[in-house]
């Protein structure tokens, strides 16, 4: 059993359009900050998937999710089959991000329905937990997690903004919550309330990078290396050593997404041992 004293960073886009210096050279540095495994999310487009894809494969701590964010669900006919065969390399252990985005409605909302619908459909078929983005349609996303029983594979509600009714419905749904750099905002209290209140098994921890960088960097572009500090106000919400928080998330961490990511922490643990090395 690898010892998960480390941080783990839950989702992390990692695309070149956001960190033109490379992925490479952004995973160095959260490494030297102490972060020691990286669930990377492809969506935007197939050749964001197949990148992400390919880097999960070229770097032993990454590991990849595949799916259509709502803001494309327009596309899903014509990109989902094209991102199929994807979902056969191991290093993908999950799909998504998926879920509503009532904000900015960039595809309609009939759309993101059926593409959200369709997704869950999948994660059941192939058995792999499901990573949810959720905003401004918090009982709509419910309801269909709900009606498409996404209970059978769970996931995880990624970037928690909501409040304790919503996460508590979530959890009885058997998804887990994961926390960005929100938790460290002043004004975000009810996310503050959730990040007190959550069953210790069922939290993790998240930059949602290039977005939402926490206190102190808050309006810097977001990378991995600052999980740290949603990991520190964590700890502080919670009341429990930063240590402590470390042990929690990573563990939730490898339960969700399984033998791989457990597998990218062990390849972390061997290389920091000087026995091996990521790549």
């Amino acid at each position: 059993m690898v010892g998960l004293l480390m941080v783990i960073d839950s989702h992390c886009h990692l695309d070149h359009q956001y960190f033109t210096e490379g992925a490479d050279a952004v995973l160095a540095r959260a490494r030297t900050a102490g972060v020691g495994a990286f669930v990377a999310v492809g969506v935007g487009s197939q050749e964001a998937a197949r990148q992400t894809v390919e880097l999960a494969c070229r770097q032993a701590d990454v590991v990849a999710t595949v799916g259509i964010h709502p803001h494309e669900a327009s596309s899903f006919v014509e990109v989902w089959p094209l991102l199929e065969p994807l979902f056969d390399d191991p290093r993908v252990v999950a799909v998504g991000e998926t879920g509503l985005d009532f904000h900015y409605d960039h595809s309609s909302r009939h759309h993101q329905v059926d593409a959200f619908g369709r997704q869950i459909a999948f994660a059941r078929r192939r058995r792999l937990p499901l990573v949810v983005h959720t905003r401004e349609a918090p009982r709509e996303t419910l309801d269909i997690l709900a009606g498409e029983s996404a209970r059978d594979v769970g996931g995880v509600i990624h970037c928690f903004s909501e409040d304790r009714e919503f996460a508590s419905r979530a959890l009885d749904l058997g998804f887990d919550l994961s926390f960005s750099g929100i938790v460290t905002f002043k004004n975000a209290q009810s996310v503050h309330d959730v990040a007190r209140w959550a069953p210790e098994d069922r939290i993790l921890i998240e930059t949602d990078s290039p977005y939402l960088a926490p206190v102190p960097l808050r309006g810097k572009r977001c990378e991995p290396a600052y999980v740290v500090h949603t990991a520190t106000r964590m700890a502080e919400l919670r009341s429990i050593s930063f240590e402590r928080l470390e042990a929690i998330t990573s563990a939730n961490a490898c339960r969700l997404f399984g033998v791989q990511l457990a597998a990218a922490v062990r390849a972390c643990e061997s290389s920091q041992d000087g026995q091996a090395s990521p790549g």
